[in-house]
């Protein structure tokens, strides 16, 4: 009986099918709804209360913070628009799948561990932030700035629990994904934003005109806690922009657009961008600002707005983490192609329930955001290319793919050499790694361009040798 019910569990998921190595067939494309809701739900996210409250404790002024977080999400709508959307909707593929034809499978291989690991340690602070909530009605230990490992047996079983249920709902597929932070965005918005207006007074404010005094005064101060360095309007501007990087200049939301039925489907990322990283991360510092010492997200939302936020800061939890388990799992897939799809998201739900075990992670979830960004960024500037721009330069598209080789070295030294230059500026100039993104595409474009023209043109001549040689010789 058990048998037989494992192995009908077993068919059912089996039936969900993701294409996750073929392109979306016209039929399964979906329409404007979908995107809004999920990029909406993923972006007012339980980190929103972590990275809205870091500001706060950087020091940043409120006229630097509204006009760069402007700014910055301006910059990242206009990068999931004109860079993810129209290479996924005209290639239908995952990224991951799209590198294979491009980089060849031993450099794919390479790069889809480095981006399904780094997911999952975003998935990871996603958890984590959900079990600060989950975990309040048991009186469970809250971690603190300074924790790096797990506070206690408790904190553990909690995270499991959050964990077990995202990945699930990342295992049912995309549709249940978008179905559920559809279901879920317009309620945590409000609960957001109801618990910044309700601790208002605490701050001295009682009227409309109170708001702006209070919020230069009492809020965003223009000075930083003791030991953490200065953000100014430039540091804003380019987080905002590059939070999430690899998702669109990385490409990483190909296995997201690729269900859309018109690249224009790229500006549904403004419901995310501008009620999730500029009203939420607003409301999550007014919430920092009153919350005298708390750090836990889940204790900084309760304290404003009672069971509501605490069970907001679960939600917003599962609606982010769902689509990046769900991210990573598909870039697994391409490294396991044996496995079955939720055999392989069921073991990425695992790894990242472990990561979200330790909460070091969340709070240097600023600097670990940029870094992910990063580290995946060159990929992306190589589809963009490969995808959108080499037949006009007659060059040579998914060169991996058409000449056989494992191992594309024009991607592969790209990736590797766009890293090292930006560590050599880190180092050098001291340049923060919060702006080393702009500078980093550009060398990696460049560097793309000249070793493709050099490695093709090297095997055009190769094979002309070998025609002329085979002719020489009838």
């Amino acid at each position: 009986m058990a048998n037989t019910l494992l192995d009908r569990l077993d068919a059912r998921l089996d039936s969900i099918d993701e294409f996750e190595r073929e392109p979306v067939p016209e039929k399964e494309l979906k329409g404007w709804r979908g995107f809004l809701g999920m990029y909406a739900g993923e972006h007012t996210a339980g980190t929103e209360f972590v990275i809205g409250a870091l500001f706060v404790a950087h020091g940043v002024s409120a006229v630097d913070l509204i006009f760069g977080l402007i700014v910055g999400n301006l910059l990242a709508v206009l990068s999931w628009a004109f860079l993810c959307a129209p290479v996924a909707v005209k290639t239908k593929l995952t990224l991951y799948w799209q590198l294979n034809k491009i980089c060849g499978g031993n450099l794919a291989l390479l790069y889809n561990i480095v981006n399904a690991v780094m997911f999952c340690f975003l998935a990871g602070a996603m958890i984590t932030v959900a079990a600060t909530a989950v975990g309040l009605p048991f009186n469970i230990p809250m971690p603190g700035l300074d924790d790096w490992l797990p506070t206690s047996v408790g904190w553990v079983i909690t995270v499991f629990a959050v964990g077990s249920v995202i990945t699930i709902i990342a295992i049912a597929g995309y549709e249940y994904v978008a179905r559920f932070a559809n279901i879920s965005f317009p309620w945590m918005l409000l609960v957001f934003l109801a618990a910044a207006i309700a601790v208002l007074p605490s701050l001295g404010v009682s009227t409309v005109s109170d708001f702006w005094p209070a919020a230069k005064d009492r809020i965003w101060t223009g000075v930083p806690v003791e030991g953490l360095t200065q953000f100014t309007f430039w540091h804003v501007m380019f987080f905002a922009w590059f939070a999430n990087m690899a998702m669109h200049i990385g490409m990483s939301d190909m296995s997201i657009l690729r269900f859309a039925e018109d690249w224009k489907m790229g500006f549904s990322s403004a419901a995310g961008m501008f009620f999730g990283h500029f009203l939420a991360w607003i409301a999550s510092g007014i919430l920092m600002a009153a919350a005298a010492g708390a750090v836990a997200p889940g204790v900084i939302a309760f304290n404003s707005a009672g069971i509501a936020g605490a069970i907001c800061v679960v939600i917003a939890g599962w609606t982010t983490a769902n689509p990046t388990i769900y991210r990573a799992g598909l870039a697994f897939q391409a490294v396991t192609p044996n496995w079955k799809r939720w055999k392989v998201t069921l073991f990425t739900g695992l790894l990242t329930s472990v990561i979200a075990c330790f909460p070091a992670l969340v709070m240097n979830l600023l600097d670990f955001v940029a870094l992910y960004g990063l580290v995946l960024m060159p990929m992306g500037a190589v589809v963009f290319l490969d995808v959108m721009v080499f037949e006009k330069m007659n060059l040579l598209r998914n060169y991996a793919e058409k000449s056989g080789i494992k191992f594309n070295w024009a991607a592969g030294l790209t990736w590797f050499l766009t890293l090292a230059m930006c560590l050599f500026i880190n180092l050098y100039f001291g340049i923060e790694i919060f702006f080393l993104g702009l500078p980093g595409w550009f060398i990696a474009v460049l560097l793309y361009i000249g070793f493709s023209y050099m490695f093709q043109k090297k095997l055009e001549s190769w094979n002309e040798e070998q025609s002329f040689s085979k002719s020489e010789n009838l």
